[in-house]
């Protein structure tokens, strides 16, 4: 199925979640009949205070949770579970510190679920590796990395089974501000050259405003989605441009 213009490759339509309560406490929303339309190829950045929903939204599309009521949709037909076109990179790397970079690119590939994809193990995890520049290091063990290496491990190992929506949740908020800075740059290389859908949870405004084509700014409570900004900057984008600043401080006021 070809995607057409404006045909989105995620459709969350009408998503609601409350988590029922217990112990004679109230039952609590979370969710309020969200719509949200994600186009294949689209960067999606979605910002807002803590516990807002942000990751709740990922785990939804990631079908970790299921809606109360509503349809997360993909292609235009319901999902009901976790599938290897969607996955999930989180802010801490769940790397497996008993194998080595190249082993651990190579686990999900060698997954029941993922052999029928026809990818050779080898050559899958080389061309990984170079995408993420960690070619030189296939033998090295992820205590061996350092923290921005060991993210874009992360990444080629979400990468190597070939989904079609990377989702991000605040996958930059544990490196020092320098490393993210670099890191913010790798990501965009690696979407340009993969044409990945993203959906990138982050706390950090400037980094969304660098990073996303559209960016969705959360509520606290009730309304849940404030607006969608569309980023129209040219890129590559820079913290100390004015018109960066600019929409920065809008979305900033949102949420103020």
């Amino acid at each position: 199925m070809s995607d057409q213009p404006g045909e989105p490759l995620v459709h969350l339509d009408r998503v609601a979640l409350t988590f029922p309560g217990g112990a004679g406490r109230h039952p609590v929303e979370v969710v309020r009949e969200l719509d949200l339309n994600v186009r294949a190829g689209e960067f999606v950045a979605i910002i807002g205070p803590s516990g807002c929903g942000k990751s709740t939204l990922l785990s939804l599309v990631a079908v970790y949770l299921t809606p109360s009521s509503g349809r997360v949709l993909f292609r235009g037909s319901p999902i009901s579970g976790p599938g290897r076109e969607r996955m999930m990179v989180f802010q801490q790397p769940a790397l497996f510190p008993w194998l080595t970079t190249a082993e651990n690119v190579a686990y999900g590939l060698k997954l029941k679920a993922n052999r029928s994809n026809g990818r050779n193990v080898q050559e899958t995890v080389a061309a990984m590796l170079q995408l993420v520049q960690l070619d030189g290091f296939a033998g090295h063990y992820p205590r061996d990395l350092s923290g921005g290496m060991r993210q874009r491990l992360e990444i080629a190992r979400a990468l190597a089974v070939d989904p079609q929506v990377l989702l991000m949740d605040e996958p930059l908020a544990a490196l020092d501000a320098l490393t993210r800075r670099t890191m913010q740059r790798e990501v965009l290389h690696i979407w340009e050259q993969t044409c990945k859908t993203i959906l990138f949870v982050t706390h950090d405004i400037d980094e969304a405003v660098i990073m996303a084509d559209r960016i969705v700014v959360m509520a606290r409570r009730s309304t849940f989605v404030l607006a969608i900004e569309e980023v129209r900057l040219p890129r590559p984008r820079l913290r100390e441009d004015p018109e960066v600043g600019k929409v920065a401080r809008r979305l900033s006021s949102l949420l103020e």
